[in-house]
């Protein structure tokens, strides 16, 4: 709305520059008829009233116009000079007022000049019975012809206020418009109504994500992490309450972040004291080798070809952390993923490890998300915010159901920092004491640019702002 009411003041703004002034010089009539008695006052005033219509009409006649422009000292046309005048009856009066515009101030009294002596004439003669007898109608100037101080056009005050009503209006409409046609998933409310499921947290924006791709880490103590935490906390309730130890990690959509998210949490469950493995199911766009800066030519799809066993393609990457990378791009990942072989391998790092995280495809594109959340225990929905629709929300429930897949809860991820939507900013309060370089601090780098920690409670989480 701002931005809307800026636009329009500065369009009156350059039409107030780019008009060109128009003065106004007035002059006032009054008409009058003589009469011989008192018993004829209001008849005589009547008659006057009724005609000033017929006089406004004079003042563009040829018995008007035509005679000032004959004047050499005008420089205008008998019709030049129509457009210049207009009359204006006073209401419940027998006075008119004439005005004259020009652009230039001089012109317009003299026109004014030549209307007051030449109207008056005019009305007096066509009021005139014969040549012998005396105009039953009088003019009078009440008003002698005066300039106005300042000029007509343009009218900066009127207009900038014009302006101002019409960029709230427009700012107003287009704001409406948009939340009309926004069909996208902004709050927690609405996407648990779609879902019907829980949210298990609304993810902020990392503020110092860099605007081009490439992996990004989000500081221990930033509120993405403390975000993500929260949705750690409540998978580990989950699995506590039932048997969760393996978790599909998966949307509707490419681009919502969740492969970042997926990473983060590997992360944090480690943090936990918890033995996890995080196994790269996106076969046909892999990126969890690159954000953890190991090898992805040897992993899932090395041990589903039976090229390899799962403990010849693990990948230690500090304390309590493993991943299983893609191991390259086949030809037939679904096919692939809905093989007794990853039966079998899902049964296997059960056994192993406290908690397994896929991280799959989206579900709108293809089915191998769907395939995968079918043998998990239970599948995470990540949700972008302001970008995710409903109609895709709604969707990939669908696609979930239809293979009995259980949907734990959806996390609203990259909710922005600041607007309607935003989430409360508890930055202050998770900042660690004596870190007032907290955001000094923060810097893009990728996971390959540092050594593995030797305990994962040091590491930074990779952010989803930009992936």
């Amino acid at each position: 709305m701002l931005a809307s009411v800026t636009v329009a003041l500065g369009v009156a703004l350059i039409v107030n520059l780019r008009t060109t002034p128009v003065y106004a010089a007035r002059v006032t009539f009054f008409f009058t008829t003589p009469i011989a008695g008192a018993a004829e006052l209001y008849p005589a005033s009547m008659f006057s009233a009724s005609r000033l219509a017929t006089y406004a009409k004079l003042l563009s006649s040829d018995e008007v116009a035509t005679q000032i422009a004959d004047d050499p000292t005008v420089h205008l046309s008998a019709e030049q000079i129509r457009d210049r005048v207009s009359a204006e009856t006073i209401a419940d009066t027998v006075m008119m007022e004439v005005t004259v515009e020009d652009v230039d101030s001089d012109r317009a009294m003299l026109l004014a000049d030549r209307i007051t002596t030449r109207f008056k004439d005019a009305v007096e003669t066509l009021e005139r019975p014969s040549a012998s007898e005396p105009s039953t109608v009088r003019v009078a100037v009440v008003s002698a012809p005066r300039l106005d101080d300042g000029p007509v056009a343009p009218n900066t005050l009127n207009n900038f206020a014009l302006a101002t009503m019409a960029g709230l209006i427009v700012g107003t409409g287009l704001g409406v418009g948009r939340e009309v046609a926004d069909h996208t998933v902004r709050t927690a409310e609405a996407l648990q109504i779609l879902t019907s499921a829980p949210v298990l947290a609304a993810v902020p924006m990392d503020t110092a994500a860099p605007a081009g791709p490439g992996p990004f880490a989000s500081e221990r103590t930033s509120p993405r992490t403390e975000a993500l935490r929260q949705v750690r906390t409540l998978l580990q309730i989950a699995a506590a309450e039932r048997s969760v130890k393996t978790l599909a990690i998966t949307s509707a959509v490419a681009g919502e972040g969740r492969s970042a998210t997926t990473c983060s949490l590997a992360l944090l469950f480690a943090e936990a004291g918890q033995r996890v493995l995080v196994i790269d199911a996106e076969l046909r766009h892999p990126r969890l080798a690159q954000f953890l800066g190991r090898e992805e030519s040897a992993g899932l799809a090395t041990v589903l070809t039976g090229m390899a066993s799962v403990e010849q393609v693990l990948q230690p990457w500090g304390a309590g952390l493993w991943l299983l990378s893609s191991g390259g791009r086949p030809p037939n990942p679904s096919e692939l993923l809905s093989s007794p072989r990853m039966t079998d391998l899902v049964d296997e790092v059960r056994r192993r490890f406290d908690v397994v995280i896929f991280d799959c495809p989206p579900l709108l594109p293809v089915t191998d998300a769907a395939v995968v959340a079918a043998r998990a225990d239970g599948t995470v929905l990540v949700v972008r915010s302001r970008r995710t629709t409903g109609a895709q929300v709604t969707a990939a429930v669908r696609a979930l159901n239809a293979v009995n897949a259980t949907l734990l809860g959806c996390v609203l991820n990259m909710v922005a920092r600041k607007g309607p939507d935003a989430v409360p900013d508890l930055e202050r309060y998770t900042a660690p004491s004596g870190g007032s370089d907290y955001a000094g601090r923060r810097r893009r780098f990728g996971f390959w640019s540092f050594e593995a920690p030797a305990l994962v409670t040091g590491a930074r989480l990779v952010t989803g702002g930009r992936l």
